[in-house]
């Protein structure tokens, strides 16, 4: 029985319907690795599947190598005019908490580039240094795939990404990650501190030059400035905590690794982000702008 669809692009339908949901982390993983935003990459990712669906791929060889680069071209173009946006943003910029593992959503493909200490090292590249490395040393694309995205040559593509990877090495010695155990072992005692209002207890837990980093984008009350030294750091946690009294301190996954969630009257009203060297807290990032979690 005919159903009035054309042969040849029923059958492309079915395919790309079929080999979407296999793909799709990959096209959202790549905008929020350029981006840092789960709303702006949903947008690409929408953006993607509307332009898969108009396309001819008959003569396409590798889907996913063609998804991810459409979504990377889509991406580059609100990076380069995304810098004027954080140029006049309110106060620190912090990517927007994604959740990983069992609290996620939807599947996203996790490694150590959707953290939020690497994609805070990614933000001081350039928007071509950042594209040439995700998408090669993240997503393994070929160079002339990305020469391609970034309308350069391809030496000049390989060139941005060696450039990229000596940053983010130089940059990733400085900061060392702590270990999952580590890790949980400090933030639960930092939550059973914070709980308390154990000043003491907190500054145990703070190196001595922590910074204290708190993005409210000008939707919250928050520092706009870092907020440095363990004792005071401790003092400003303690007087939050008091005035924001929290119903629950959660520990969720975010961008592959252990975080905090703050919940008061049944909403997200903070999600913070810890950086752990020699079992102390050296950077602590608080994520409040309700923009930012209201995907949490």
């Amino acid at each position: 029985m005919d159903d009035g669809r054309v042969p040849g692009r029923c059958e492309q339908e079915d395919t790309l319907a079929a080999e979407w949901e296999r793909h799709r982390p990959a096209v959202f993983g790549v905008a929020y690795r350029l981006l840092g935003g789960v709303a702006d990459a949903e947008d690409v990712t929408q953006d993607v599947w509307l332009r898969a669906a108009g396309t001819d791929l008959q003569d396409v060889d590798d889907l996913r190598a063609w998804l991810v680069t459409v979504a990377a071209r889509r991406s580059y173009d609100i990076l380069k005019s995304a810098r004027f946006r954080r140029e006049t943003y309110v106060g620190p910029w912090l990517p927007e908490p994604l959740l990983t593992g069992p609290d996620a959503s939807e599947p996203v493909l996790v490694d150590e580039a959707v953290g939020t200490a690497m994609l805070l090292i990614m933000e001081e590249l350039s928007p071509p240094e950042r594209v040439a490395f995700v998408l090669h040393d993240v997503f393994g694309l070929e160079f002339d795939r990305i020469a391609g995205v970034l309308d350069v040559s391809v030496p000049g593509a390989r060139q941005l990404a060696s450039r990229a990877r000596r940053r983010v090495a130089k940059a990733k010695q400085s900061s060392p990650q702590a270990s999952k155990a580590e890790r949980e072992r400090v933030l639960a005692a930092f939550r059973a501190a914070y709980e308390v209002g154990d000043l003491a207890g907190l500054v145990r837990l703070l190196h001595p030059d922590v910074v204290y980093v708190t993005d409210g984008g000008g939707e919250a009350l928050a520092a706009r400035k870092l907020i440095h030294g363990g004792e005071r750091v401790a003092e400003v946690m303690v007087r939050v905590g008091r005035q924001w009294r929290p119903d629950r301190i959660g520990l969720v996954e975010v961008g592959g690794e252990l975080a905090l969630v703050f919940r008061r009257e049944g909403r997200v009203y903070s999600v913070d982000t810890l950086e752990i060297a020699d079992g102390l807290i050296t950077t602590y990032r608080r994520v409040i702008n309700p923009d930012k979690l209201s995907h949490v």
